[in-house]
């Protein structure tokens, strides 16, 4: 969805838990039309036990696009509520202003707000792509990344699938500063949007030693991703249902005895799944946080398998 482009929102209330098995039940589903994009929130702060989904299309949505949301409920499904919003980049938007988040030994601010000298700091104006800070995940996995290098990680080679805005990689390298970073995402906007971010926070972009390389790729399919590996700390903060799915690519990209960062699934049951699928391709639990309803792991991968 386009800055300048009118967007269609669905939402659909439901209670927390009914919300949660919805998005996971989407996370399962390989065939997901990628143009309507879905997420679930609190209502409100203060009413943390009532969450509504929302869904995003670039056109007016018909029966197709409301079944499809409807189909992610177990039995009645909520009632859906569509409106249109005006032209405007709806995910600028939703970042504009947004209050710095201070996550371990980082700082990550809009333009809006100034730098902290005592911290790791990174400026990340509202884009086209998730991934500021601002949601929990990514915070956690800046905190665990933090718990990393202080335990002695050392991490030579770093891959950071789905990177969104970049920031996950350019924190690995502030922290690693002679690492190969190789960044991904399967939505090619992200392209521009990290090329300008890396201009912003003065991380060079190229294939050397301290440089960030830009890769748009599904997943671990591309060359050049297989050819700069084996990679010995890989992060992906996505979605559960990628992360099961992508569990044997990671074991064959992370060498022996390497960490593995994964985010964006709920504790809980998602957790568990995605805890199995590692399990079954050769990693092991080294920790773990959780940050409101999402848990951040730390996985190594046995050095014999």
């Amino acid at each position: 969805m386009a800055p300048g482009e009118t967007t269609w929102k669905l939402s659909l209330f439901a209670p927390k838990p009914t919300v949660q098995a919805a998005l996971l039940a989407h996370d399962l589903i390989d065939d997901w039309d990628h143009e309507l994009v879905i997420a679930g929130r609190e209502v409100a702060e203060d009413r943390p036990d009532e969450w509504v989904l929302e869904g995003w299309y670039p056109r007016k949505p018909g029966k197709a696009e409301e079944a499809a949301l409807g189909g992610l409920f177990e039995g009645k499904t909520p009632r859906i509520t569509v409106e249109e919003l005006p032209p405007a980049d709806w995910v600028t938007l939703s970042q504009h202003n947004a209050p710095p988040i201070r996550a371990g030994r980082f700082h990550v601010h809009t333009p809006d707000y100034p730098a902290d000298r005592h911290a790791i700091d990174f400026v990340i104006p509202a884009s086209q792509a998730f991934g500021t800070g601002q949601h929990k995940t990514t915070a956690g996995c800046l905190e665990m990344l933090g718990a990393m290098k202080a335990s002695g990680v050392i991490a030579r080679n770093i891959a950071d699938i789905g990177t969104g805005t970049g920031l996950l990689g350019f924190a690995a390298l502030a922290l690693w500063p002679r690492a190969l970073i190789t960044l991904t995402d399967i939505d090619p906007v992200c392209t521009g949007v990290v090329e300008e971010n890396a201009r912003l926070n003065g991380i060079p972009m190229g294939a050397g030693a301290g440089e960030a390389v830009m890769i748009v790729a599904d997943g671990m399919d591309d060359p050049l991703l297989e050819v700069r590996g084996p990679y010995d700390l890989l992060i992906a903060n996505i979605l559960a249902g990628p992360l099961v799915s992508l569990a044997p690519d990671f074991a064959k990209a992370v060498s022996p005895g390497g960490n593995l960062l994964l985010a964006g699934l709920l504790a809980g049951e998602q957790e568990a799944v995605v805890k199995r699928a590692m399990a079954r391709a050769g990693f092991r639990m080294a920790a773990r946080l959780q940050r409101g309803d999402w848990a951040i792991l730390w996985l190594r991968r046995r050095r014999q398998w």
